[in-house]
Parts: C-alpha cells; structure tokens; sequence
C-alpha cells in the first residue's frame, strides 16, 4: 500500500520508479570520499546507489493527479544501462497509481523539473521496437516546463550534453502537450502548488512548493538530491555553478528552520523525504518523512 502525507490540498507519496549509480566522486564534488563513503553504498566501479523517485500529488477536490519527475524510463540498451547500472521498475508507478485508485491514464498533469535524463527518461517510451520511434507515455497531462531550460536542454553546453538524451523529450514539443513556463517570477499553476527556481545544478531548475500552513513541502530536485546533500558545501561537481547552488541550500535550509520546510529528494535510496532540523551550521535530518 502506497504511503501518503497530506500537505495542504494534496496527498503525496514517493515512489521509487528505478535506481542507478553514479560516480560518488561527482555526486560529492570536493568532498573526500573518506566521509561521504561512511552514509553511501558503494560498488567497485565507485558509484553510489541513487533511487530515482517520481513525486505523486493528488488534489481530489480538484480531480488533479501531478506526477513530478519520471525517473529514467525503459528506453536502454544493455551497453547504455550498464554504464549507470539503470534498473528501471516498470510496474512500480502503475502500482503506487492503483493502490490510491487512479492509473496512469488518470494523470493530469507533469512537472518536469529538469531534462536530465535520469529525471525524465520516463516522459516517453518505445512506440513498436526498441531503438525506433518514441512516444509520450502521458498524453492526457499537460506537461510543465520551464521555457529558458527547456531551450537549454535542446542547446546543452559541452560540459552537460552528456546529461539529456533528446529522445526523452524532444517529442514533446509537437504534441502540444507542453506547458512552457516564463519568467524569473512565474505565476502559480494551479491552487495550493507554486514553482521555485533554481539555477545552480542547471539552468532554471523548477521546484514544486506545496503549500500548507504548518509544513509546507518543496520537492528540491538536484538541488539537494538526497539527505546526504544537505550540507550546503556538499554540492554535486554535476553543478554548472556550484557556488550558487551552496547559496540555494542556505535558503532553503533557513526555511526548514524558520518555518517548518519540509523536503522531498528525488534520489535518496532510503527515504522520500524528511524534515529537517538546522541548529547553527549543523544540518540532519529530524525524521524522515512517510511518503
């Protein structure tokens, strides 16, 4: 049975849509390997085990039902998915969908935070065979994005090519299934839900805030990408610019302090989301989060 919290008008749980491994040297960036390998599982290659979770929020007054991020999807060869040891569980998100009484069918809407592929792999799928043409695995949802990475991503630099593969996504546009959100300041989608942006990991990270009261909850992407990195100076060398991405957590870091932030990771193996106590630099987590 799927677990979910209730934040404000939404029901959220986490669901691990896959897992990989990339290189801890990367994830960590100038963080020595003899601390971060004390919290990680790592393999003989030097990778550590990242969960690739998809955030599923549903509004049932609304008849909404976002999923946020997609984790890697099914389109890898052998070669492709041994390189970043990609396990891709198919039927975990069909479960989680069913075990609260919708299926994939059923959603109305994507947020996608960033085009990385570990992250919106599962946009698409094989149309017939694999290696031919793709699909968009939800062609009822409106699909969010925000318009300065989206044209990012389809003009990546040298140094983070390596990061989209454009058959995760590129379909997209002629579908007319995209939402291009525009602005240092965007209007929120929808009630209860807002966008935060980041520009550290890359360029215009969109963030959903879930609004509430006591506990509000940010989905915080690779901004902080598991409980691991939430020490500002643990930032990722994957990061375009670091600097700004340590001046990111500060914030959001101040948040979990000042008004009861709590944070949902996309990458964390072992749990989906935690609330965070800060006491002057010390930073860990309070309790992880049932979701």
């Amino acid at each position: 049975m799927t677990e979910m919290i209730k934040v404000g008008r939404f029901e959220i749980s986490s669901v691990v849509t896959g897992h990989c491994r990339l290189d801890g040297g990367a994830m960590f960036g100038v963080v020595p390997k003899v601390l971060w390998e004390q919290t990680e599982d790592v393999d003989t290659f030097n990778r550590i085990l990242l969960a690739m979770r998809t955030l599923v929020a549903v509004d049932r007054e609304a008849g909404r039902v976002i999923l946020v991020d997609t984790g890697a999807g099914s389109k890898w060869s052998v070669e492709e998915a041994g390189r970043y040891a990609v396990d891709n569980h198919a039927e975990s998100l069909p479960s989680a969908l069913g075990d609260i009484g919708f299926s994939e069918a059923d959603v109305t809407d994507v947020v996608i935070t960033h085009a990385h592929f570990d992250h919106c792999g599962g946009l698409t799928e094989w149309a017939d065979q694999a290696g031919g043409d793709v699909k968009v695995r939800f062609p009822g949802a409106r699909h969010w994005v925000h318009g300065e990475h989206w044209r990012h991503a389809n003009s990546p630099t040298e140094r983070d090519r390596a990061s989209f593969l454009k058959r995760d996504f590129e379909v997209l546009e002629a579908s007319g299934l995209l939402e291009m959100v525009e602005g240092d300041d965007p209007p929120p989608p929808f009630e209860g839900m807002r966008w935060i942006l980041s520009m550290g990991h890359t360029p215009y990270l969109m963030l959903p805030f879930f609004e509430d009261d006591k506990h509000p909850l940010l989905f915080t992407g690779d901004m902080i990408p598991t409980s691991s990195h939430l020490r500002p100076a643990w930032v990722m060398a994957y990061d375009l610019y670091p600097l700004i991405s340590l001046e990111e957590k500060k914030k959001v870091l101040d948040q979990c302090r000042d008004e009861g932030l709590m944070l949902a990771f996309p990458h964390d193996p072992k749990m989906g989301g935690a609330a965070v106590r800060v006491e002057g630099k010390k930073v860990e987590v309070d309790h992880p989060l049932d979701l």
